[in-house]
């Protein structure tokens, strides 16, 4: 099985420097050209058998554009979406740092009415089974989603500790292949930007 985990165009929140995480924030006019280039590209260079998407618009709007290119309908999963960040969301980072400092917690609990760090990665956990268990071995699937979880995503890949602190970085629009087969997991492309936007 072939996956594909693709990273959200620029959104308004880039440009307006707030926490973007939960808050719903649509893709910018560059944003969309990113979405279009990167539509264009997987057209013509992979046979995508799904695409599911998360429910936030900003990576619903960038699967739009590769759904129109390929050809398929969205699969909307909200196990998908970026970490619940709670009360920090919308707010501008300088502000959010002092109205909500960095607390440590237990990876089971969380504060500001964010969700926790286990939270999280189950939710990444709970996407890549159903994505395997959903599609058969010789499939091409895509799913478009946000920076935090594809790191999520990473981690469960790679069955990695759930407080690890590896990151995998992923620009606007940034393509991740990967291969699973017969129980091997190998990553063939990581953040590939194939447009200049």
């Amino acid at each position: 099985m072939r996956l594909l985990v693709i990273r959200h165009g620029e959104s308004e929140a880039d440009l307006l420097h707030v926490r973007e995480g939960r808050a719903d924030f649509e893709l910018t006019e560059r944003g969309h050209r990113q979405a279009e280039a990167m539509g264009g590209y997987v057209s013509q260079n992979y046979q995508i058998d799904k695409l599911y998407c998360s429910t936030l618009k900003r990576a619903a709007q960038t699967a739009e554009h590769l759904g129109a290119k390929v050809g398929l309908p969205l699969i909307l999963d909200e196990h998908l979406m970026e970490f619940n960040n709670g009360l920090l969301a919308g707010l501008e980072h300088g502000v959010a740092e002092k109205k909500y400092p960095r607390v440590e917690t237990p990876l089971h609990l969380a504060v500001y009415e964010q969700e926790s760090a286990l939270d999280f990665r189950y939710r990444a956990e709970y996407m890549l089974s159903k994505l395997i268990s959903e599609n058969d071995e010789d499939s091409t699937i895509a799913a478009v989603t946000h920076g935090g979880m594809i790191n999520q995503l990473y981690r469960a890949f790679f069955r990695l500790p759930v407080d690890s602190e590896f990151g995998f970085k992923t620009g606007d629009t940034g393509i991740h292949e990967w291969i699973i087969d017969k129980g091997s997991r190998i990553v063939v492309k990581a953040n590939h930007i194939p447009h200049n936007l």
